[in-house]
């Protein structure tokens, strides 16, 4: 089999060897997204925000700053500390909300980080590969035009040889990342679900602690 995609390879021309290119940087981000969100994240987001339920609804927000430090760069525990130092500044539910969906926002532009190059990458292999099958019909024919009766099969064979290996190396390149993209897109869909899930209900527990600013006593001096 490789000695067959060796010479494929070989027959395709100059063009195979930016669709390579294109197959090295591709896969170089599908691992890097794999683990980013299958190995570096969970769905435990929930589960998480449920354990800090008694104390902020208690009122004792040190409690739950404590557990989220322990949980170190959790998206959810810096959401949490956010959330608890604006309710502990007073700032009303406006800026509670504000500074969770700050958070929010970030922690979605992580998520999706990336995932488009791939989508476009497979796209680039393919249009590649139709640069090369184009290419290679365009020399064949442009050959054959001055060569002897004898040598214009050759020649023609070889063309098409090369025109339909680069179309064929295009689309090896281009149906995986189109499949992992997929794959990968539908777990960045879950994890901010999870996450907006998580942190709309300790929004709602947050905002008992807190007032609306109209609705707060000010004092002037």
């Amino acid at each position: 089999m490789f000695t067959e995609l060796g010479s494929m390879f070989i027959q395709g021309g100059f063009w195979m060897y930016p669709i390579m290119a294109v197959q090295v940087v591709s896969i170089a981000l599908i691992v890097e997204r794999v683990c980013a969100l299958y190995l570096n994240r969970s769905l435990n987001a929930r589960k998480i925000v449920n354990s800090f339920e008694k104390d902020i609804k208690s009122g004792d927000m040190e409690s739950v700053i404590q557990r989220a430090e322990k949980s170190g760069n959790d998206p959810l525990a810096t959401l949490a500390k956010v959330g608890i130092q604006s309710t502990m500044d007073l700032g009303g539910r406006e800026e509670l909300q504000l500074k969770m969906d700050e958070i929010l926002i970030e922690e979605s532009g992580r998520v999706d980080s990336r995932l488009g190059f791939i989508s476009m990458l497979a796209n680039v292999a393919t249009l590649l590969g139709l640069l090369g099958t184009i290419v290679g019909l365009i020399k064949s024919f442009s050959s054959i035009s001055s060569a002897s009766a004898a040598e214009k099969a050759r020649i023609l064979a070889e063309g098409v040889g090369e025109a339909m290996n680069a179309t064929a190396y295009g689309l090896i390149v281009a149906v995986p990342a189109l499949i992992a993209f997929g794959i990968l897109q539908n777990r960045a869909n879950t994890l901010s679900d999870d996450l907006n899930k998580a942190g709309l209900r300790m929004y709602i527990w947050l905002g008992f602690n807190v007032d609306s600013i109209p609705t707060k006593k000010r004092t002037t001096r």
